[in-house]
């Protein structure tokens, strides 16, 4: 970056220009694992298989991804595992909390995602204490219609138990 700042002050501009692109990219791979910016980028365009591909060719997260990139890590495992088997991708919510992200929203994501499967082992008090959660740590309110839509599926669920208890005669 130096010498590219070193180039441009000499008169040598496109050379600077282009050293300094170059030294950005190098900056940016350090602090940024490139694997994972490729299957973020395949986990918005919903291939998921891609994303996958990409997310395995990190073979030891703890030593090739910086202390802070962790839980994102685990994170997008995660949500790969949970289109393929919600059961089983809790573990990986679970672990991306304790190691930590930086963002809120990342934060609410995983809540939101461990509430729905909260939900799926008909275990309403975690589910609801999720939701709270996860409405607390959506600070930018970006999964707010998730939330209602999840606590309307929750209210759906207090319906089914009631009809399935026999409560409820037709």
């Amino acid at each position: 970056m130096g010498a590219g700042v070193a180039l441009c002050a000499f008169g040598f501009w496109g050379w600077g220009i282009l050293v300094v692109f170059l030294g950005g990219f190098v900056l940016l791979s350090y602090f940024f694992n490139e694997n994972m910016i490729i299957a973020q980028w395949f986990l918005r365009k919903e291939k998921s298989d891609k994303a996958e591909e990409w997310l395995l060719k990190i073979t030891d997260y703890e030593k090739q991804l910086n202390r802070s990139q962790h839980g994102y890590y685990n994170l997008l495992i995660g949500l790969i595992e949970s289109r393929k088997a919600p059961l089983k991708s809790e573990k990986y919510f679970k672990k991306a909390l304790s190691l930590g992200m930086k963002m809120s929203h990342n934060t609410a994501l995983a809540k939101l995602s461990l509430a729905g499967i909260c939900m799926a082992k008909r275990d309403k008090r975690q589910a609801q204490m999720y939701l709270q959660e996860a409405a607390k740590d959506d600070k930018n309110k970006l999964l707010t219609d998730q939330i209602k839509m999840m606590k309307g599926q929750m209210s759906q669920m207090d319906k089914q138990q009631v009809v399935r208890g026999g409560y409820r005669q037709f």
